[in-house]
């Protein structure tokens, strides 16, 4: 296992042995996150198995502190999808992706099938959405709305990035990639779709086998500016473009796979540094990438960032003691350096945050 310094867990203590920390929500609890994102200002978690988004309006000083804010939900005793009664305005359906761009809060709401945004960071719980994406109204919540797909709908949309003056969106039950230059707004047309051959189209694979241009199940998206990366979970691998592309081409990178046309998983054996298993996250900071090998309960890096190739292996692995091994928290008692099941992943400047969503909770690490 890599060393790394344990800076920051937040979430309820684990009782002991394999037993789960408190789910109950609380300001202080958390239930399955899956997305978190970490700055200089702030730290935003995804609390995805309450339904709502909590916000500490600087970097925690001390294990298990209470959130300062609460989005999704009437306060931070209640949870639960909020799909009528207090209304889809301001309520979400497993909220998983979230980023901040120039100055705003983008949120992918996922089982509601759009991306909320709120144009200031909110001060004050309960703080409604400004606008949407992929809906036609702050009321609405059918999958590409209420229609087939086309170039401003979206479906089971999961991760949100803003990288080198573009935004992405992994629209992953349409099997896509969305990218505009600068910030969108609603039924703005995207620059670039990646994963199909047109505006229209959705099919898994486009149809076909895995190939350099397709995907089963984007996930998240990352980048440094020079190469864009995108965890296509259900591929098992993470794919990545150099330059960025501008229009729709094949990929120059993949991790996780011997070839572009692989799809290859073989669970509880040996994985190495070289496999994956349901990668669900992945996030660059200076020289290194991380992804979350979500099933093999890991965190992978690569450093130096890879740019071209195949199967290239990972430098070090976090959440295990060495590249065989893939149990949920090493099959012994969930500690600071255990990993079951993450989610999410945030690189900031030396600190590596990442949703352990198996074990509820966020942890900060220094790596």
């Amino acid at each position: 296992m890599m060393a790394s310094k344990i800076v920051r867990w937040l979430g309820a203590p684990a009782p002991g042995g394999l037993a789960l920390p408190a789910a109950n929500p609380t300001p202080a609890h958390l239930y399955a996150p899956r997305g978190v994102y970490l700055d200089d200002e702030r730290l935003i978690v995804i609390d995805s198995g309450n339904h709502r988004v909590l916000i500490w309006h600087e970097f925690p000083t001390h294990d298990h502190q209470p959130a300062d804010v609460v989005l999704g939900q009437p306060d931070f005793f209640h949870e639960g999808p909020r799909a009528s009664g207090h209304g889809p305005a301001n309520g979400f359906h497993l909220p998983t992706g979230v980023t901040v761009a120039e100055g705003r809060i983008y949120l992918a709401d996922a089982w509601h099938h759009r991306v909320l945004c709120w144009h200031r960071i909110p001060n004050r719980s309960g703080t409604p959405p400004d606008s949407v994406i992929g809906q036609d109204s702050l009321l609405d919540i059918e999958p590409n709305r209420g229609g087939t797909v086309g170039p401003h709908t979206l479906y089971w949309p999961y991760g949100v990035a803003w990288i080198n003056g573009w935004f992405y969106i992994a629209d992953t039950g349409n099997r896509r990639v969305l990218g505009w230059r600068g910030l969108p707004s609603d039924r703005q047309p995207p620059d670039v779709i990646l994963g199909q051959p047109n505006a229209y189209s959705n099919a898994e694979n486009r149809g076909g086998p895995p190939a350099a241009n397709s995907f089963r199940w984007p996930h998240a998206i990352a980048g440094d500016g020079a190469t864009l990366y995108v965890a296509d979970a259900g591929n098992h691998r993470v794919l990545g473009w150099t330059p960025p592309p501008t229009a729709d081409r094949p990929a120059d990178l993949v991790l996780g796979q011997a070839s572009m046309q692989s799809a290859f998983e073989q669970p509880h054996v040996p994985q190495g540094a070289h496999r994956l298993r349901f990668p669900y996250a992945a996030a660059c900071a200076g020289d290194r990438l991380f992804v979350a090998d979500t099933a093999n309960n890991r965190v992978l890096r690569w450093q130096p960032i890879p740019r071209a190739g195949a199967s290239l292996p990972a430098q070090a692995v976090y959440g295990q003691y060495n590249f065989d091994d893939s149990g949920e928290n090493r099959w012994q008692v969930i500690g600071p350096d255990t990993l079951c099941w993450p989610y999410g992943l945030c690189a900031h400047r030396q600190w590596l945050a990442i949703a352990d969503s198996g074990n509820n909770r966020v942890l900060i690490w220094e790596v």
